[in-house]
């Protein structure tokens, strides 16, 4: 399937909507970005696995990064897309293939920016780290994503979010002894010890640290257990895996000896971990989108690709069309003209 991109960026979206990319199946949609984008002559595309890359090359004296993940969550029933009043239905209507169809039209549209522009739109966001496309750009070809700002098109309801929380996953065991439960005096219940566990964690008041004039509000909460060996076996450990939710006032390591702390004669063992990012709203490309987009700022609570673009020295924000309510539902879908108002707030800073 052709994508028009100098097509109404509604109609757009549906048409990026309605090639089918779950995770791992990106390929189709790929295909159509680069064969579009390298119809256009005022662009440099490269292309590594399923993630498109296209620049202009002006001389600028600033360079910004607009980035996409082109891959959804798994279909629910919601293809092809349909439209019903001002919404548009369909998997990956807000997360985020119309932010992607905004990015697209600016790419076509915009061939004399004020600012250079690198369009980035990449694989594999919503499943393991390791196989996001993004990271494997910065891993292999940094030099693609060098930029003095950047925008990652997430679902934010057109406002626009200042960094991310970092997140963290550990697993805090307590240790016991198995006994058979008919003499359980005999040995030491782990699934009673870990009661110190969960003790910590109900008594834990999220800390809402404000950062570059941002608030954000952590959390720490348990999010499996795994314990017991058989029904007449006294368990000799038990595992509760924790979730942290961290400001970026923090790094990983501070992250990580804060739950060490908290959890203090326990063994902690990180399983995963990704940090978060400031807001990045000091530098004057940064400065120049808030005042075009005359959107409200405020502080991103969660985790998102902005993150990999700090640690790159890259400072970014989330901004997009999508409601982030809405990202993977079955009944997903976006409003048409905030669609239409995203691409042209975005064509003033970067014609202006």
């Amino acid at each position: 399937m052709r994508l028009d991109l100098f097509s109404d960026v509604a109609d757009l979206t549906a048409a990026v909507v309605d090639i089918e990319s779950v995770s791992g199946g990106e390929g189709p949609l790929a295909d159509a970005v680069e064969e579009a984008l390298r119809a256009l002559p005022h662009l440099a595309v490269e292309r590594v696995g399923h993630n498109v890359v296209a620049r202009t090359d002006l001389g600028r004296a600033e360079r910004v990064v607009l980035a996409g993940h082109l891959d959804t969550v798994p279909l629910n029933g919601n293809l092809p897309s349909r439209v019903e009043g001002d919404r548009l239905y369909g998997c990956g209507t807000s997360d985020m293939k119309s932010g992607v169809a905004v990015a697209l039209r600016l790419a076509a549209t915009v061939a004399e920016p004020t600012r250079d522009i690198t369009f980035v739109f990449y694989e594999c966001e919503e499943i393991e780290a390791s196989r996001n496309g993004l990271r494997r750009l910065a891993r292999e070809r940094p030099e693609l994503l060098a930029g003095d700002f950047a925008v990652l098109m997430e679902p934010t309801g057109a406002l626009i979010e200042g960094g991310c929380q970092g997140t963290m996953r550990v697993e805090v065991a307590a240790a016991g002894e198995r006994a058979h439960s008919a003499r359980a005096w005999m040995g030491s219940n782990a699934i009673h010890s870990a009661g110190r566990i969960l003790d910590v964690l109900r008594a834990y008041e999220p800390t809402r640290p404000v950062v570059d004039g941002l608030e954000y509000r952590e959390g720490l909460n348990a999010v499996f257990v795994r314990g017991g060996v058989a029904g007449n076996v006294i368990p000799d450990e038990c595992v509760v895996t924790v979730n942290y939710r961290f400001a970026p006032d923090k790094s990983l390591d501070e992250a990580e000896r804060y739950l060490r702390e908290i959890f203090d004669g326990f063994a902690v063992t990180v399983t995963d971990a990704s940090p978060a990012a400031r807001p990045g709203l000091t530098h004057p490309a940064a400065d120049a989108f808030v005042r075009a987009a005359g959107a409200e700022v405020r502080a991103k609570l969660g985790w998102t690709d902005v993150a990999q673009f700090a640690e790159l020295g890259v400072p970014a924000v989330n901004y997009g069309p999508g409601e982030p309510t809405l990202a993977h539902t079955k009944d997903e879908y976006v409003e048409t003209p905030l669609i239409a108002d995203c691409e042209r707030r975005m064509r003033a800073w970067l014609t202006a």
